[in-house]
This record gives C-alpha cells, sequence and structure tokens, in this order.
C-alpha cells in the first residue's frame, strides 16, 4: 500500500499533494502526512521540485481550510446531523468547538500540526461559530506553514526511511497531545484546587 502511495506521489506530484492536503482539511480520510513525506524525499531525490511537493501541498492545505471555515458557516445544522449518525467523529467535533472557543486564534493554529486531527473540525467549529475571518485565516495559514514545512523537511532529510518515520510521528504526535492534555488538566486541577481553599470558610 505505501509503495503505491509513493508512487502516484512521483506519477502526480503537485496536484496528488494538494488534492490530498485539501481534502485532509475537509476531515476526509487521506494518507496527507505520508505523502508530503514522501514529498521531501523525491526533493531529495530531485524527483519533484520544492514548488511541486511544499508549495502545492501548503496552498491545499490553505485553501481547504477556507473551504471547511465557509462550510461550517453556512451550513453548521447539515454538519450536525451528518455528525449525529458519526459518534466519533462527533467526538473530534466536540473536542474542536471546545479548543476553538477556549483558544480562538490559537486553538486554530495548534490544530493545524499539533493536535492535526482535530483541524477540519476547528475548520467547521470556527465558522459555525462566527471566529473572526481574518484572525482565522492568519492563525491557519501560519500553521499550515509548520505543518507542510515539518513534514516535507523531515522527508527531505530522511528521504530513504519515509515509512518508519511516517510510523514514528504517529506515534509522536499522539503522545505528545497527550502530554500537552495531561500537564493543561494538571494545570486546572491545582488552580480549582487553590480557588477552593481560599474559598473555604476559617
Amino acid at each position: 500500500m505505501n509503495d503505491l502511495l509513493l508512487s502516484l506521489v512521483v506519477d502526480y506530484g503537485g496536484a496528488l499533494l494538494f488534492a490530498v492536503t485539501f481534502l485532509s482539511c475537509l476531515a476526509f480520510p487521506v494518507p496527507s502526512s505520508l505523502l508530503m513525506l514522501a514529498g521531501g524525499g523525491f526533493i531529495a531525490s530531485g524527483d519533484l521540485t520544492s514548488f511541486d511537493a511544499a508549495g502545492a501541498a501548503y496552498l491545499g492545505a490553505v485553501l481547504g481550510d477556507q473551504t471547511g471555515f465557509q462550510i461550517g458557516r453556512r451550513a453548521s445544522p447539515v454538519i450536525d446531523a451528518k455528525l449525529a449518525n458519526a459518534p466519533k467523529r462527533a467526538v473530534l467535533h466536540k473536542k474542536a468547538t471546545d479548543l476553538t472557543n477556549r483558544h480562538g486564534g490559537a486553538g486554530v493554529f495548534l490544530s493545524r500540526w499539533l493536535f492535526s486531527p482535530l483541524g477540519p473540525y476547528v475548520n467547521f467549529a470556527g465558522g459555525a461559530a462566527g471566529l473572526n475571518w481574518l484572525r482565522f485565516t492568519v492563525w491557519a495559514a501560519m500553521g499550515e506553514a509548520v505543518w507542510v514545512m515539518l513534514y516535507v523537511g523531515l522527508g527531505y532529510a530522511f528521504a530513504d526511511r519515509i515509512t518508519d518515520l511516517a510510523d514514528i510521528l504517529g506515534n509522536a504526535s499522539g503522545f505528545l497531545a497527550a502530554g500537552v492534555v495531561t500537564i493543561g488538566l494538571g494545570n486546572w486541577l491545582r488552580i480549582a484546587a487553590k480557588q477552593a481553599k481560599s474559598e473555604k470558610p476559617d
């Protein structure tokens, strides 16, 4: 399967990378990160140019974000109806909504690369919540730049170990996200305990 995907990157280059990053930002289950790693590897081998790989992937991601934001703004009841029949996606959407409501633009930025499974749902949630379009666009574009540079850059640096690297990054991002959530929860509990102690009558 991975060999087939890698050969598709060589055959279709930027068009494929544009398509997969665009679709991934709309919650389609496509292997965008793996293909960007492959794109970086093929830059190293001279089979693709930087624009073919990084430029096309970035453009697809930015346009995908914009499309998802507008869908959220104009068709949030349709999204809610679709999610009613998809419990796992509904959980992601709720987490994305919480992230957007709590952290605004910073939440959008982090959802592009650190909490990437939430990214498409943050697009929908941001549009539905009426998040300022310019603010969303700036934070999303910066986050997508990190995402694309991270994966294409690592693919370039480790061109001969693309599939191994993809497995490591998949596990690492999960552990990193869990660590961030754990730290955040610990801080929240510490603050809540202090407040409860200060409000306790002597």
